[in-house]
């Protein structure tokens, strides 16, 4: 049987309609999913898979929720073993091990700051010794703080910013590099802001689209060594860092500017991921592919 979820209401298939959110916040990013009302919904239960992952090893960063938690699942689904980074929401990474689990794969959480160097060469370190090898590399962690003029962004907020968004993609990926192979798949998280921008976020938005350089020079780089190189750019979904980012009153309209006039569920972002990670994809490195329910952008 497959496990079922709280969801307090909200259906698993999405219906084209607006969806409105209760208002809510958190204090402390990058926010807790256990505490969402109502919970994002990272499993669809109709989603059965294939093997396309199966045998594989990969590490997720921001795997204990979002679309980091849905992709896990999704890559469980497909045969996939996988470790999963977070930085202190304990709940919610031991729910995401139970559920892969519960697929009959492997979960290794990895609890610590991706902002300090020496992190990411422990994360290879215990995948490695759990696992005995490494194929997939999910750079899928980020923060944000809105802020209405640039002139508010301080020295410190920038900087936590660069360290936690786009510093360790290049942390993780040296520590990684060594041990993938020929198949083997690197998947960023970019994001619509890198090609939409958004006012409130001018820091956030700057990491992302350096997500999009990082991923096309860096597939360049590696196209000979056989490791592919791509990323996602969501629009809105529904994550802990949308509760622990905007105020409560924004979080009641929330993703209803998207032509789909609402926010993506996670689980609706893990089937991209699984594609970027299989052999289904095995021309395509370099891209970028916009999940963002209708928001055209300049690709």
């Amino acid at each position: 049987m497959v496990p079922t979820y709280p969801y307090y209401g909200y259906e698993t298939k999405c219906e084209q309609k607006p969806v409105t959110f209760p208002p809510q916040h958190q204090n402390v990013q990058p926010g807790m999913e256990y505490a969402m009302r109502p919970l994002p919904i990272f499993d669809n239960p109709e989603y059965r898979g294939s093997g396309k992952l199966r045998g594989k090893v990969a590490i997720i960063t921001g795997g204990d929720s979002g679309i980091g938690r849905a992709v896990a699942v999704g890559f469980a689904k497909e045969g996939a073993d996988v470790a999963i980074v977070y930085l202190n929401e304990r709940e919610d990474a031991a729910l995401t091990k139970r559920v892969v689990e519960y697929y009959g794969r492997r979960c290794l959480p990895i609890e610590g700051d991706l902002r300090r160097p020496e992190f990411s060469a422990d994360i290879v370190k215990q995948t490695l010794g759990h696992f005995g090898k490494l194929d997939i590399l999910v750079l899928n962690q980020a923060v944000q703080f809105p802020e209405q003029s640039i002139m508010d962004i301080t020295d410190e907020q920038l900087e936590n910013t660069y360290r936690t968004n786009i510093f360790p993609f290049f942390y993780l990926t040296k520590a990684a590099l060594p041990h993938l192979k020929p198949g083997s798949s690197i998947i960023s998280t970019s994001s619509v802001t890198a090609y939409a921008g958004a006012p409130l976020l001018v820091d956030y938005s700057s990491t992302k689209g350096a997500v999009v350089s990082f991923t096309r020079s860096l597939s360049l780089q590696l196209v000979d060594k056989g490791i592919r190189v791509n990323a996602v750019a969501p629009g809105p979904v529904w994550t802990p860092l949308i509760v622990s980012t905007y105020p409560a009153d924004y979080v009641k309209t929330f993703g209803l500017q998207s032509p789909m006039k609402r926010a993506a569920q996670p689980f609706e972002l893990a089937p991209t991921y699984i594609y970027l990670a299989s052999d289904d994809s095995s021309y395509v490195t370099g891209q970028v592919l916009h999940v963002n329910g209708g928001i055209i952008t300049e690709t």
